[in-house]
């Protein structure tokens, strides 16, 4: 089991999606995010979702990210967040906040 602590450490925080490419590279499907989290600045991150969300769909998007994990090298990307999402059985279904939230919000 986690702790509260342990849960706190991990910084969460609302973006919006100004950019979205395309992966080849990747070993499994992906796309190539950038997003942005407003005071936070813009952050990378690479996504496999490729099973509900087309590059269009997500131009604009509310997401939820880690912000605080250590960048990690995909390929020749570097993913700087890691987004959210539910882990169904059809694929991943992004998590958003509800509302129009201000970018960087934390979520607790």
């Amino acid at each position: 089991m986690a702790t509260i602590d342990q849960f706190h450490a991990i910084e969460m925080r609302v973006g919006r999606v100004t950019r979205a490419e395309a992966f080849p590279e990747a070993r499994k499907p992906a796309i190539k995010l950038w997003i942005d989290f407003g005071p936070l600045g813009v952050r990378r991150s690479s996504a496999q979702i490729t099973d509900h969300y087309t590059l269009s769909d997500l131009i604009g998007r509310s997401v939820v990210a880690v912000t605080n994990f250590p960048p990690r090298q995909i390929g020749p990307f570097v993913s700087e967040v890691l987004v959210l999402g539910a882990m169904a059985e059809d694929g991943v279904h992004l998590l958003a906040a509800d509302g129009d939230v201000p970018l960087g919000t934390v979520i607790g």
